[in-house]
């Protein structure tokens, strides 16, 4: 990613949607979610979501509103506990009662505020909570160090360290949410709505960061509403509807109208009082 110093970014080049080599390698499953079910209140936000994650893959989630896939990934990012559900990472059940848990398992999420402090530096937010310290100081050189090499390690291009993440552009702070999450080792990368509000030249470099991500064997997970994003960074796309997931596919056997369609609903017969609903799914999309 290349942000130049007024925080315009350089156009990255075309992007291959196709799967990455590990991803293919991939046989087991490094995340699975079975049955998981949410209610709030009279609210059902969801209804028995099965999903998987493999190693080396973007998998696209999408949805109208209230769908259900923001409370799905937090459920995997541990803000939200399921109501009922399974969930294995690597084979082994696990449970996440905290974002702190789910961060012990290797997982994060950036969220769609980005959750960065405006008055604080580029290197202290990189470090935010997991602040290096000598007693009650802060350790401010090995801070700025460590923050350089996170970020040359992505190919992020923020020249002057000490200013505030209020002066920066959207697409700069946007790359230290995701360079802070990526920078910890994880195996499952959340990302939420990470390219809105953001200008053109800024969303091809998020995405660019995104595959350079998924090159490194992280599990990443997109949440969008810009479908035309999914065709350049995702392998697999799963579609969320009223708290189901109706469908999952290939992006390569897929396209925007048949999105659409399957996002809004069209195609499926809900029985909303009592009765069944019936779904299409494209069953082991992922195998």
């Amino acid at each position: 990613m290349t942000l130049n110093a007024t925080g315009a970014a350089e156009p990255a080049p075309r992007l291959s949607s196709s799967p990455s080599g590990a991803a293919r390698a991939a046989s087991e499953a490094r995340v699975t979610m079975t049955g998981i079910t949410k209610r709030f209140g009279g609210v059902e936000a969801l209804r028995g979501v099965d999903l998987a994650l493999y190693p080396g893959e973007c998998l696209g989630l999408v949805g109208d509103n209230a769908a259900g896939k923001s409370t799905l990934t937090k459920i995997l990012a541990g803000a939200y506990v399921p109501d009922s559900g399974r969930i294995t990472l690597d084979g082994g059940a696990v449970n996440f009662l905290t974002p702190s848990d789910a961060r012990r398992h290797r997982i994060e999420m950036v969220y769609q505020d980005l959750s960065l402090c405006d008055t604080i530096d580029v290197a202290g937010n990189l470090f935010l909570g997991r602040e290096p310290t000598n007693g009650p100081f802060l350790k401010r050189r090995r801070m700025r160090d460590e923050a350089r090499r996170m970020l040359d390690k992505l190919e992020i291009k923020i020249p002057d360290l000490d200013l505030f993440v209020a002066q920066l552009s959207g697409g700069q702070r946007q790359a230290i949410a995701i360079c802070r999450a990526a920078a910890f080792d994880p195996q499952v990368l959340i990302m939420d709505e990470p390219t809105s509000a953001l200008a053109v030249a800024e969303v091809e470099a998020v995405l660019a960061l995104i595959n350079r991500v998924k090159a490194r064997g992280v599990s990443v997970v997109l949440v969008t509403h810009r479908l035309q994003d999914l065709f350049r960074v995702c392998d697999r796309i799963a579609v969320m509807y009223e708290g189901l997931k109706i469908a999952e596919r290939r992006t390569a056997e897929t396209d925007l109208q048949e999105l659409v369609e399957l996002i809004v609903g069209k195609g499926h017969l809900a029985k909303r009082h009592g009765g069944e609903t019936e779904v299409s799914s494209a069953r082991g999309a992922a195998q």
